[in-house]
C-alpha cells in the first residue's frame, strides 16, 4: 500500500478520504472549511495575547504538516487550541484583551514542550496502539480535566469586561448574540455561532460608540493604514520550568480531543482510522512544536470543519491542503490583522465568557456521551476533586516547582483513578 491514497474523482454522494471533487468544487470547500476554523483559530490568540496572524498562519501549516504525516489518511484541519488558554493566562499573567503578550515567549517554551510530549506520545501509540491511553485517561478523568479547563478560565472572563456599565451591558449582549445565532440559525450558519455572532456584537457595539458615542469609539483607520501583505511578528521560545510544568499537563487533552476526532471520522467514513491513530497524534504534536517555535498558538484537530464534513457529506482528505493554503495567505496580511485588534474589549470578554463556559460543558458532555456511572463512588470522587483543585486553583510547590490548578488537578484525577481502580479490584476478591 502506497503512503498517500490514489485519489478517486468523484462527483456525487459521499465523497470519502481517498476520493476527489474536481478542482473547482474542492477549491470552494476548502475555502467553506476556513471559514468554519476562522473564529476559533482568531478568537484563541486575542484571549492569550498571541499575534492572529500567526496564529492564522501556522494553523495552515500545521495542516499541512499534518496532511502529510498522515500520509492523507485522515480529513482534518488544525487550529487553534481552546486548551492551552487557561495555563497561557496563568503562566504569564496575561489579561484578555490587553494587547499582544509581553511574556509570550515564557508560554511558547511550555507549549513546544508539550508538543514534544504529544510526539512522543504518537511514536508509542503507533507501536503499541492506544488501549493504554484509554485505560489511563478513561472518561470520568478527561471529562473532568476538559471541565477544569473552563472552569479555571471563569474569573478571567469576568474579569476582563471592562470598567464602565456600558462595557457590562456590551458583554452580556455578545453573549446574547453568539445565543441568538445558535438557536435561531441553522445549518452551516450555526456552526458560525462564534464568528456571526462576534459580527453582530461589532456592528452594534460600531453603532452605539461611534455613532451615538456611548463607549470608546472603534479606530477604523488601523485598518486603512495597514498593508495588505507583510510578514506577521513572529516570536521566540523561552523555556522556563514552572511554565512547563503548568502548561505541559494539556497534552491530556489533546490526546482525548484528538482521539476522539479520530473516531467520529471513522464512524462517518466507515473507514477504520485506528491504524493512523499515533500518526495523528505525531502530525498534531509536531505541529505544535513548530507553531510554538515561531509565536503561534498550539493546535489541534477541529471539530469545526468535522461538522461541516457531517454537513456536506465530503471527507476528501485533499480539501485541506486547499483551506491550509489560504490560511496562509491571510496569515501574511497585516490588514487582516489590524482588523481583529479592532474588537474592542468588552465583545472579547463577551465571547470568553461563552466560550470558556463551552469548555467547561464539552467535559460534563464526555461524561454523558460516555455514560459516566455517577453512582461509583470512584467516578464521583475523581470528578469531584479534580475540578474543586482546579475550578479553585489550587497550587503545590515542590522545592523550586510550581504547579498550578489546572496541573494538579490533571495529575490529580490520573493519580487518583489509579489508585482507586486498584482499590476497586482489590475490594473484588
Amino acid at each position: 500500500m502506497s503512503y498517500f491514497p490514489k485519489w478517486q474523482t468523484k462527483t456525487s454522494g459521499v465523497i470519502a478520504p481517498d476520493e476527489a471533487l474536481p478542482a473547482s468544487q474542492t477549491i470552494a470547500l476548502g475555502i467553506q472549511h476556513v471559514v468554519a476554523m476562522f473564529g476559533s483559530t482568531i478568537l484563541a490568540p486575542i484571549l492569550m495575547g498571541f499575534d492572529p496572524n500567526v496564529a492564522v498562519l501556522m494553523s495552515g501549516i500545521g495542516t499541512l504538516i499534518f496532511f502529510l504525516v498522515v500520509g492523507g489518511r485522515i480529513p482534518s484541519y488544525l487550529g487553534s487550541s481552546f486548551a492551552f488558554i487557561g495555563v497561557v493566562i496563568a503562566a504569564t499573567g496575561y489579561v484578555a484583551g490587553s494587547g499582544l503578550n509581553p511574556n509570550i515567549s515564557v508560554a511558547l517554551g511550555g507549549i513546544l514542550t508539550c508538543g514534544l510530549v504529544y510526539f512522543l506520545i504518537g511514536l508509542v501509540v503507533q507501536a503499541v496502539g492506544v488501549n493504554w491511553i484509554e485505560k489511563l485517561m478513561p472518561p470520568v478523568v478527561t471529562g473532568a480535566v476538559v471541565a477544569v479547563i473552563g472552569l479555571n478560565l471563569a474569573p478571567t472572563a469576568c474579569k476582563s469586561i471592562g470598567q464602565t456599565n456600558f462595557d457590562a451591558w456590551i458583554a452580556i449582549l455578545s453573549v446574547l448574540c453568539v445565543g441568538g445565532v445558535a438557536v435561531y440559525t441553522r445549518g452551516f450558519a450555526q456552526k458560525l455561532l462564534i464568528l456571526i455572532g462576534l459580527s453582530i456584537a461589532y456592528v452594534i457595539y460600531a453603532v452605539l460608540a461611534n455613532g451615538f458615542g456611548l463607549g470608546k469609539p472603534i479606530d477604523f483607520s488601523i485598518i486603512s493604514d495597514a498593508a495588505w501583505f507583510g510578514v506577521p511578528n513572529f516570536q521566540h521560545p523561552v523555556f522556563r520550568s514552572d511554565a512547563i510544568l503548568l502548561i505541559v499537563p494539556v497534552v491530556i487533552i489533546l490526546v482525548a480531543e484528538n482521539l476522539g476526532h479520530v473516531k467520529a471520522v471513522t464512524a462517518m467514513t466507515g473507514r477504520n482510522l485506528d491504524p493512523y491513530m499515533g500518526r495523528a497524534f505525531m502530525g498534531d504534536g509536531l505541529a505544535t512544536m513548530i507553531s510554538a517555535s515561531v509565536g503561534g498558538t498550539g493546535v489541534t484537530t477541529y471539530g469545526e470543519n468535522i461538522g461541516v464534513m457531517a454537513a456536506t457529506r465530503v471527507y476528501s482528505t485533499l480539501l485541506f491542503p486547499v483551506a491550509a493554503a489560504i490560511a496562509i495567505l491571510l496569515g501574511f496580511s497585516p490588514k487582516f490583522g489590524a482588523l481583529i485588534h479592532t474588537i474592542p474589549q468588552p465583545i472579547l470578554a463577551g465571547m470568553s465568557i461563552v466560550v470558556f463556559g463551552l469548555i467547561a460543558i464539552a467535559g460534563a458532555r464526555i461524561w454523558v456521551e460516555n455514560h459516566v456511572d455517577f453512582s461509583n463512588n470512584r467516578n464521583l470522587i475523581v470528578a469531584a476533586v479534580t475540578l474543586i483543585l482546579g475550578g479553585g486553583d489550587f497550587t503545590l510547590s515542590l522545592g523550586g516547582f510550581t504547579m498550578g490548578g489546572i496541573g494538579t488537578a490533571t495529575f490529580g484525577a490520573i493519580i487518583l483513578n489509579a489508585i482507586m481502580s486498584l482499590g476497586e479490584k482489590k475490594s473484588r476478591r
